[in-house]
């Protein structure tokens, strides 16, 4: 089978896997576990932020951040397409007793002109108080597209002037730091909190950090405790983390690649209405004639290929460490089999 599900499903490589062997452990818990600790300091500093804390999951670092962030009777700004909000199961009001402003923003990228006139008057009773703007970098339901960094740094300009939070979720920053080019220390300097996943782009079997400075990430610990997050002897999990960061970033460029290899072919297909520019791993189609996805990725899976519909007529394909070109070459086969 080709599996295009999503890049979660990828092994380690047998480099990680010898790094995971070797790795050093201890009570992450108790704060003595080397290889943990030495992974938080690594990727606070590739952001040039002061701190991070290891959790198993890109849900728990946002849910942590927004609670960290928030209070009851307070709000969270993010566009409607935010996996915070669709795919998080609940967990803001669940776990933070916040709202939520919903916005419409360009394939789910909003500007700081829609932060700006979405802020609620603090003195008005009747609306939450305007708390913390999350941004998703890249933006899973809109295909992988990148922000322009230039808007993040006018969105960061309005929280700062009206004493707003801001977040990232940033489970495939690396896919668009790489497709940008920019700096990732850049990002440090304009958001309080960054969500990075391990185990999407970068390959690793498990595991998310929360960036952040000092103090919240110190009270990002007993979120973290209260929300059963402890993993003792990880240290196996953050060796993967730390081969990762030094070895599976600049690859990053041939799934993308890949991807959009992938999109072209889909084009020139009967069955596909349209395909959503590809910036990064991620292809996103819709289905002609208004054939529902449910019943076309069961087509596919007969065909010997893995995917997940995304909304009543759309698909996704997510490229990953584990796609290669020979499978490339094999699904474009396979596609103009249908």
């Amino acid at each position: 089978m080709i599996d295009l599900r999503s890049d979660t499903i990828t092994r380690p490589t047998s480099g990680m896997r010898e790094a995971m062997i070797e790795a050093q452990v201890g009570d992450d818990v108790f704060g003595e576990d080397p290889t943990i600790n030495a992974l938080e300091k690594k990727a606070a500093a590739y952001f040039g932020m002061e701190s991070a804390i290891f959790c198993p999951s890109g849900t728990m670092t946002n849910q942590i951040a927004i609670r960290v962030h928030t209070a009851p009777h307070t709000e969270v700004i993010c566009d409607e397409k935010s996996h915070i909000y669709l795919y998080e199961g609940g967990g803001i009001a669940y776990n933070s007793f916040a709202s939520v402003r919903l916005l419409q923003g360009d394939s789910g990228r909003i500007t700081a002109e829609m932060v700006q006139d979405n802020i609620n008057n603090p003195d008005d009773v009747h609306a939450p108080i305007s708390t913390l703007v999350s941004l998703e970098n890249t933006m899973n339901k809109g295909g992988g597209c990148v922000y322009d960094f230039k808007e993040i740094e006018k969105i960061s300009a309005v929280c700062k002037d009206k004493d707003l939070k801001l977040h990232l979720d940033g489970a495939r920053l690396f896919n668009a730091l790489v497709a940008t080019e920019d700096n990732p220390k850049s990002y440090g300097q304009h958001f309080d909190t960054i969500s990075i996943c391990l185990s999407k782009g970068l390959g690793c079997p498990v595991g998310s950090l929360l960036l952040g400075n000092k103090e919240d990430i110190k009270r990002a610990r007993r979120v973290r405790k209260v929300l059963g997050g402890g993993m003792r002897q990880a240290g196996f999990l953050a060796a993967a983390g730390i081969y990762a960061l030094d070895h599976h970033i600049d690859r990053l460029v041939e799934d993308h690649n890949r991807a959009k290899s992938v999109a072209e072919e889909l084009e020139g297909l009967s069955f596909v209405e349209s395909v959503l520019p590809v910036e990064t791993n991620i292809v996103i189609f819709k289905l002609a004639d208004n054939a529902l996805s449910v019943n076309f990725v069961e087509k596919l899976k007969q065909n010997g290929i893995l995917a997940v519909p995304f909304g009543k007529h759309d698909v996704r394909f997510v490229t990953h460490l584990d796609f290669n070109d020979d499978m490339l070459q094999d699904l474009i086969v396979k596609l103009k089999a249908i």
